[in-house]
């Protein structure tokens, strides 16, 4: 990817439209799709986007009793067990869906966490980076083979304008030296934009194109780490848990990037590119506000998205889709 090809296409949707509108007459008979969180909040609305269009959903599921009352109303669901946070779990999801499937056309990255207490998981890793992003890494890595063989796969990673926070810590991504919940949150995020930037690049010539989005703001689940104070201090929420916040989307309009990521044909050929508001983000300036959208230029960087691919494999120990140095380790 170049910089030049981090610039709105003129897609005809906008950041208004909804899912509805961007799955208007499109026939997905035949195709497979994973969607992770795709039973609350921006994932359901994934989910029941893409199956009335006629594809197969794969939802793998932390809790797959609660997804599957969320799904029950929609056909053509599956649900597998697994947690993103626990590695061995997500391997066993991936040998579960390989199982059943003989390829996979997409990709949907959807759950997350936000702004969690300090968790320690696995080997002591940061939470929010463990979930957010090494969960996604090895999912990916683990179901490969699958998006390798559908000759024209996509895999959508759900990041959000809360990379400007800030770039990968490099000499301290698990917060040894002190917690910050909003920092954490950030480097998670921005690692979810540059995992796409390098898997675009090493899954193209197998048809694999990836791409990273801000699906905007939307009051989800993914705010319930937050209190009802907190959310009320940011301007986002009234004391009744009411949005207020200018700017705000609904689910169907959070879903609606996501979805346009996954099948519109202005990106076909694309890829490696962040998308906001259905269509290519532009590359701003690093003093801009955040919620000034676009996307900062650490986070579609090549080069820093090829060392995080090398130090994700390295503390993962995911399947490797090329070959890679596994000898660098995260400190």
């Amino acid at each position: 990817m170049t910089t030049t090809d981090q610039q709105p296409l003129g897609s005809p949707f906008s950041a208004t439209s909804t899912t509805e509108e961007v799955l208007a007459g499109l026939d997905l008979s035949g195709a497979t799709a994973v969607v992770t969180g795709g039973y609350s909040g921006l994932g359901l609305e994934t989910t029941r986007g893409l199956a009335a269009a006629g594809a197969r959903v794969v939802v793998p599921a932390r809790r797959p009793g609660v997804a599957r009352a969320a799904l029950a109303d929609v056909d053509g669901c599956e649900v597998v067990p697994m947690d993103l946070t626990d590695l061995d779990s997500v391997r066993a999801a991936a040998a579960h869906i390989g199982d059943s499937v003989d390829r996979l056309d997409l990709l949907m990255a959807v759950a997350g966490v936000m702004a969690t207490p300090e968790r320690r998981v696995g080997p002591g890793w940061e939470g929010q980076l463990a979930g957010n992003h090494f969960g996604h890494f090895t999912l990916a890595c683990e179901l490969y083979p699958l998006l390798a063989a559908a000759d024209g796969a996509r895999v959508v990673v759900n990041s959000s304008a809360g990379h400007a926070l800030t770039g990968i810590r490099r000499y301290d991504p698990h917060f040894r030296t002190g917690y910050d919940k909003w920092l954490a949150y950030g480097q998670s995020k921005t690692a979810n934009a540059l995992f796409a930037v390098q898997l675009d690049v090493l899954g193209r010539n197998d048809g694999v194109r990836a791409f990273a989005l801000h699906p905007g703001k939307i009051i989800t689940g993914l705010q319930r780490e937050m209190t009802l104070r907190e959310q009320i201090e940011r301007g986002w929420v009234d004391e009744h848990g009411n949005v207020i916040g200018a700017g705000f989307k609904t689910p169907s309009q959070g879903a609606a990037t996501g979805l346009w990521a996954a099948t519109s044909p202005l990106l076909d050929g694309r890829g490696g590119l962040y998308l906001e508001d259905c269509d290519v983000a532009r590359v701003c300036a690093p003093a801009e506000p955040m919620d000034a959208g676009g996307v900062r230029a650490y986070a579609i960087d090549p080069d820093a998205a090829a060392r995080l691919w090398e130090l994700s494999a390295a503390a993962t120990g995911a399947t490797p889709i090329t070959g890679c140095d596994l000898s660098v380790s995260w400190q």
